[in-house]
């Protein structure tokens, strides 16, 4: 039915984000939660799924486009569980699946800086006077 298939296509989505796609490509975690980030919103604005549209808007990428499809079907294959490549979009599956999805990025101890949009506004560098990683945040107003 549509709710599981729109709750098994975001776990699977997210699996393959958060252990999977690192394994071809280096993806920043900013970057990762990013793709999380428009996979919800993908679901959110559309009725429909279709795995093509799908893939091209959210990851955009040839190479993570491949393993993404790759990862899917070698889920269905190992589950016996097939997940059609459309199919009617269940919206309380993905107010339930967008809770888990996090959008937090943590800092050691001392920070946690929550992504809910523009990825283009946190960038990532390396200070070498004081050996240590930074992140760049780009705002209007603080609140």
């Amino acid at each position: 039915d549509e709710y599981n298939q729109t709750h098994n296509v975001l776990s699977i989505y997210k699996n393959f984000i958060t252990e999977k796609l690192d394994e071809k490509l280096e993806v920043s975690k900013p970057d990762k939660i990013d793709l999380l980030n428009r996979s919800i919103r993908y679901f959110k604005e559309n009725e429909q799924f279709n795995l093509d549209e799908f893939s091209n808007v959210v990851l955009d990428n040839p190479v993570a486009i491949q393993e993404w499809k790759d990862y899917k079907q070698h889920y269905e294959q190992e589950s016996g569980n097939e997940i059609g490549d459309s199919f009617s979009i269940n919206n309380a599956a993905v107010k339930k699946q967008a809770r888990t999805y996090k959008s937090v990025l943590k800092l050691d101890k001392n920070f946690h800086i929550y992504i809910h949009g523009n990825r283009d506004l946190i960038e990532k560098g390396f200070d070498d006077a004081v050996k240590m990683s930074y992140y760049k945040v780009y705002f209007n107003e603080e609140q």
